[in-house]
């Protein structure tokens, strides 16, 4: 829940900042590029620091390294938000975020199903993890494809 927070909370620190002048946040497109960014700054920082050992847990038992994944995902979650903050790359960052997401959302089936838990909570069930998934792609092919 915290990464959906994440992102509605950014988007409207945003939204209302463009409201109020600050003409590079003045629409709902870089409103939602903020929102996004933030959500996956959030969730990058948890593959370096406590709850790192969770995420390990969470990828699925058939895949190698699980290490080095959790690390490689994160930085990638890490760049993306950077990304996302530059009218340039946001575009191309958003469709990069959203192919990452689909290639994770194994490991939080896989965590679902195995029942694991996340800083000591059980991990989302399936179908709200799925309907927050979908959210989260939404927004992305939104920045992606939008003006």
């Amino acid at each position: 829940m915290a990464p959906l927070i994440a992102l509605v909370a950014g988007f409207a620190a945003a939204r209302l900042a463009g409201l109020l002048g600050v003409d590079a946040l003045d629409g709902w497109h870089p409103a939602l590029r903020v929102g996004l960014a933030t959500l996956f700054a959030l969730t990058a920082s948890a593959h370096f620091t406590a709850r790192r050992a969770d995420l390990v847990a969470m990828v699925p038992p058939r895949l190698p390294r699980p290490e080095l994944l959790v690390t490689v995902t994160g930085v990638l979650e890490l760049a993306g938000a950077v990304a996302l903050l530059v009218p340039a790359t946001a575009g191309w960052a958003a469709a990069g975020l959203g192919l990452l997401l689909l290639a994770m959302f194994p490991a939080n089936v896989s965590a679902a199903r195995r029942g694991l838990t996340l800083a000591g909570r059980p991990v989302t069930p399936l179908v709200p993890r799925a309907l927050l998934q979908v959210a989260f792609l939404t927004a992305a092919a939104a920045i992606s494809f939008g003006a």
